[in-house]
């Protein structure tokens, strides 16, 4: 592990960079800002290593654009609506910054600060944030943790954690959007092959919030239990879910409630390279996002425009709009407990 500093200043202490590197020749390099996974670097099939997410040679252009590449997404992952919710009958009001919407946490969400680094060791580092109460209009003050390790073969785990001191909703995961090529690769990210085991998805309104009700995926393009090229439903105009997303931008619901342990979410595939990524959650959720709004007018690493479908995220999370759908796994944390989510990154081949 090596750690330094990238020379900007944000909320008062210097933005660190921290590099954990595999003996299988994995690496991953992260940010404090954000605590982010500004690179993952794993090897295709014929052993060589290249960065398979997105993100920015400029660490200030995570402030400036504000893209959630790689980053933790907090207090509150993907949107609520109307930006309100009411916990234990009083109504909190939230920032909006997604139309009348709160989207990954306000305005300020937790992506945007610079959490401090209160643990480190050869394998792992642990980012800690102090969130208070209001923050964003989100009741109780939060201490949470994001803690990643990269192990011998290669697998990236990422464990969220936090605490309150009143009740308040919790939903953290992370955003990156990956391209299996590498990021300077030619080609769509979209026309890598995904599979999510999922019956059933979240339809949402002209908002993007979850309609009453889970929809069954089969006979549509959701259905992606059996592995298949992403593009091949996206731009599918009879499908209103697709206009509505301008893409996939859509809640799987692989479980009714959280997982005691990480398990199979997603599995993308690039056929070209020979990459393959799988993702594992205990969430109940995952959100497949095609980089719908990227729109080329912001330069990302290497000074590429990235536009529409040149990354894929799979963020395993609470369904949106939990906070307002008591059908919903819970997403409430009270005193006295703790929110646990562990998410894994786990790429073949390594090396």
């Amino acid at each position: 592990m090596t750690r330094s500093e990238t020379g900007l200043i944000v909320d008062g202490a210097p933005v660190e960079s921290v590099v954990l590197e595999a003996p299988c020749g994995v690496r991953v390099e992260l940010l404090s800002l954000g605590a982010t996974l500004q690179r993952f670097f794993t090897a295709d099939t014929e052993g060589r290593l290249a960065d398979i997410v997105l993100g920015h040679d400029d660490v200030r252009a995570y402030l400036e654009d504000r893209g959630f590449l790689g980053v933790t997404i907090g207090r509150y992952a993907n949107r609520i609506g109307g930006a309100r919710f009411s916990l234990d009958g009083v109504e909190h009001r939230l920032v909006a910054n997604n139309g009348a919407n709160t989207l990954h946490g306000g305005e300020r969400g937790w992506d945007q600060r610079n959490w401090r680094i209160v643990e480190a060791s050869g394998d792992a580092v642990t980012f800690a944030l102090h969130s208070p109460d209001g923050d964003e209009g989100f009741p109780g003050a939060v201490d949470a943790t994001t803690r990643y390790r990269l192990a011998e073969d290669g697998t990236l785990e990422i464990a969220f954690e936090a605490r309150t001191d009143r009740p308040t909703v919790v939903a953290m995961t992370n955003h990156a959007l990956f391209h299996l090529g590498g990021g300077q690769a030619s080609g769509a990210a979209v026309d890598h092959e995904l599979t999510i085991p999922a019956s059933r998805y979240a339809r949402v309104d002209a908002q993007q919030i979850p309609l009453p009700g889970l929809a069954p995926v089969e006979g549509t393009v959701f259905d992606f239990r059996q592995a298949r090229r992403i593009s091949d439903g996206l731009r599918d105009g009879r499908e209103e879910q697709i206009r509505i997303g301008r893409g996939y931008d859509h809640n799987f619901a692989i479980d009714d409630a959280a997982a005691e342990g990480p398990r199979l979410v997603a599995r993308l595939s690039d056929p070209i390279s020979g990459r393959v990524l799988e993702v594992l959650s205990t969430e109940p959720g995952v959100q497949l996002y095609t980089g719908n709004f990227l729109h080329g007018d912001r330069p990302g690493k290497g000074a590429r425009l990235y536009r529409m479908g040149d990354g894929v995220a799979l963020e395993p999370q609470k369904f949106p709009d939990t906070p307002n759908r008591p059908d919903f796994p819970s997403a409430r944390l009270d005193p006295g407990e703790v929110y646990r989510h562990v998410m894994v990154y786990r790429p073949s081949p390594t090396g």
